[in-house]
């Protein structure tokens, strides 16, 4: 029997995303955040389409869980494409105020665009936009310096749309996370999952942990010097060499848990998730 693919488009995210195509038409800015982790499988792939011509502030959150020669790779990468990314992590306040100069920048540009035509300025509209759990509240509430906006590592925090204030030349829309009514790359739906950027009722915890296990073998054959080396090996003192993720968790499961392979993939989702088994990106340029 085949395992269930990963899919998950909740009620409040099919009616916010409605909200937000609305409240679109109103914004002058876009800011647009990514898993640092996954910045290929935490892009909306409609994000262009809707913003059409607005500027866009593309931002790469969580950059404390990727090595700092991930993310040399990452800015080369994007930067050659085009984009000019900017690093946050958006807990600790680290990149928040670049991210501000340059959305208050675009603003000014419009606001000369206004006064060209006789018009007075007003405050900047930006949104704050991306998959749930990718930081976006966070970032709301370091922009203001205070906590405003419910954040916390988990998805679906934000249920509703809510304009805060941040000073007198910058309104931000605090949206709920989006996702595409259906996830057609189950690759990357599981790089969601393993970054707790989907809700837990897509996807199969145990199958999860071990897509996971087998990505990081794959990852350090891949590119050795971008990972920790042997991240599992040094957190549980257990080789994944000759296992499958699979079978790797079985085995943890007798040797710390008792048997219960289930709570082994949740202890090994979290380690992964709270940065215990190092500075880790699941994708690589």
């Amino acid at each position: 029997m085949s395992t269930p693919p990963i899919q998950w488009y909740p009620g409040h995210i099919a009616k916010a995303e409605k909200a937000l195509l609305e409240q679109l038409k109103r914004v002058d800015v876009v800011l647009e955040v990514r898993d640092a982790r996954i910045p290929r499988a935490s892009h909306h792939p409609q994000i262009q389409h809707w913003i059409g011509t607005k500027p866009r502030v593309l931002v790469l959150n969580r950059v404390d869980a990727i090595s700092s020669l991930a993310r040399q790779r990452w800015q080369e990468r994007l930067q050659a494409e085009g984009e000019t990314p900017y690093f946050t992590n958006a807990q600790k306040g680290q990149g928040i105020a670049t991210v501000a100069e340059f959305t208050q920048s675009a603003g000014w540009q419009i606001n000369q665009r206004r006064r060209d035509r006789g018009m007075q300025p007003r405050p900047v509209r930006a949104v704050v936009i991306g998959f749930p759990n990718v930081g976006k509240s966070a970032l709301i509430n370091r922009l203001l310096n205070r906590r405003v906006v419910e954040s916390a590592r988990r998805p679906g925090v934000t249920r509703q749309l809510r304009w805060v204030r941040i000073s007198d030349q910058l309104d931000l829309l605090d949206a709920p996370g989006v996702l595409p009514p259906l996830l057609t790359d189950q690759q990357a739906a599981l790089k969601l999952a393993i970054c707790d950027d989907i809700g837990e009722a897509a996807y199969d915890t145990q199958r999860v942990a071990a897509a996971m296990i087998d990505l990081l073998k794959q990852l350090e054959g891949q590119a050795p010097g971008l990972l920790p080396p042997q991240p599992l090996t040094a957190r549980y003192r257990l080789d994944p060499g000759p296992f499958s993720g699979e079978a790797y968790l079985a085995e943890l499961a007798v040797q710390r848990y008792q048997g219960d392979v289930e709570r082994a993939a949740r202890q090994s989702l979290n380690d992964f998730r709270k940065g215990l088994l190092g500075a880790i990106a699941l994708e690589l340029p």
